[in-house]
């Protein structure tokens, strides 16, 4: 009798520790987590500060990948397909989302798009991007081998622009360039005649060819055919997520989303959402205190990217539209930027995380500034990661970095 007693009491301790167990994993462990698909870099981390343990968070567009070119595959739309949440920016960043959603069969699916609900005042909602044109769907200019390549294409432009490509093979000694609007026909451009292509943009999208021509004249090859896609984003800037105060905007939206779905962890979430958007105000106050008494508040970009923390700041932003650093500029360009250097007294230009090339120390030698890197945090870089830092860390380096020009 005694050792059935025994027996009993040691099933009941263990089944009291299983339960405790289980009852933790549930809180912040591994067991019943969310299925969480997010878009690009930023939506990524906002999600993961909230979510912790109690999600799997997954990353659609990884390192290397464009947001605004990204082609989702037939996985991306599985994955979403089996989520809890997919979270976003807007269409005027990610332009896929749209037809994404559409494609998706997943009727509980939570979607949570972080260009919604911001509260700030000074926040306009940026509004679907335009539809972007299908290259497979143009005819080429020839039926040449495409043994051409094109470098310097960015993933979109903006008006005013100069789009500047540059053409590699080694058979050709001359070359011809094609345009083609998308309504129209394909158009020589008589006055390019070597490697080199620049155009400035009317705004309107167009495409590009590159045809390799021998000494006689003959076509040995082409390129494939270029997109240069202009979006202007309707005067708005997608980039919502490198103003901390916004950002703080979004953990919110982050947060009531997931104690929707799992209201059970409320306290969980909520105490994830209050110690990061901590974080957030105080990025937001170490902004604002060092920029207060700045006199010289211009800083000269190469894409304008970083609408949101000049205007949150009080700083003017001034783009070098079009300008690729896989590109070296020509002697017009190198021009124009040294009247923008000018005109601003600027003493560094900025270029994106990424593309700090030796292109770019030749624009810094040739208008005598110098150059730095400005995190748009579209992507993480790799030095950021090895180092296991995130966003709050990289916007720090873009306060550190702004005050060679803002001081």
């Amino acid at each position: 009798m005694k050792k059935r007693i025994g027996w009993l009491l040691l099933l009941i301790a263990s089944a009291s520790v299983a339960s405790a167990c289980a009852d933790t994993a549930d809180e912040g462990g591994n067991e019943n987590q969310l299925n969480i698909v997010t878009s690009f870099y930023p939506v990524y981390e906002f999600t993961q500060q909230v979510a912790g343990e109690r999600a799997d968070v997954s990353l659609m567009v990884g390192s290397g990948a464009d947001p605004h070119t990204y082609e989702p595959s037939a996985r991306d739309v599985t994955a979403v397909s089996n989520a809890d949440m997919f979270a976003f920016s807007s269409e005027d960043m990610e332009f896929w989302a749209e037809s994404l959603l559409n494609t998706v069969e997943n009727d509980e699916l939570t979607v949570v798009r972080l260009a919604d609900g911001l509260e700030s005042a000074d926040h306009r909602e940026a509004p679907a991007a335009g539809e972007r044109l299908d290259v497979s769907e143009v005819e080429p200019v020839s039926n040449e081998p495409e043994n051409v390549t094109v470098i310097g294409v960015a993933g979109h432009y903006h008006t005013g622009d100069t789009v500047t490509l540059r053409a590699q093979n080694e058979e050709a000694g001359n070359w011809e360039w094609h345009v083609k609007e998308p309504s129209g026909n394909w158009e020589l451009m008589s006055e390019l005649t070597d490697d080199r292509f620049e155009k400035v943009s009317d705004g309107e999208d167009f495409f590009v060819q590159a045809v390799a021509l021998d000494a006689a004249g003959e076509p040995v090859g082409q390129s494939e055919i270029a997109h240069i896609h202009i979006d202007d984003h309707e005067g708005e800037d997608p980039h919502i997520w490198l103003d901390p105060v916004l950002a703080q905007d979004q953990v919110r939206m982050i947060e009531e989303a997931l104690v929707e779905i799992d209201p059970e962890h409320e306290s969980y979430y909520s105490e994830n959402a209050e110690r990061f958007i901590a974080e957030l105000q105080a990025l937001h106050e170490d902004f604002e205190s060092t920029f207060a008494e700045a006199e010289n508040r211009t800083f000269v970009v190469q894409h304008q990217a970083f609408g949101y923390i000049a205007a949150r700041y009080n700083l003017e932003q001034v783009a070098i539209g079009g300008l690729s650093t896989e590109v070296e500029p020509s002697p017009s360009r190198i021009a124009e930027i040294n009247q923008i250097v000018e005109d601003t007294g600027v003493p560094v230009i900025f270029y994106q995380q990424g593309a700090n090339s030796s292109i770019a120390q030749t624009v810094a030698n040739e208008t005598g500034t110098e150059t730095a890197v400005l995190h748009d945090l579209e992507t993480l870089s790799e030095e950021l990661q090895a180092n296991d830092l995130g966003y709050i860390e990289a916007m720090r380096e873009n306060l550190e970095a702004l005050q060679q020009s803002i001081y």
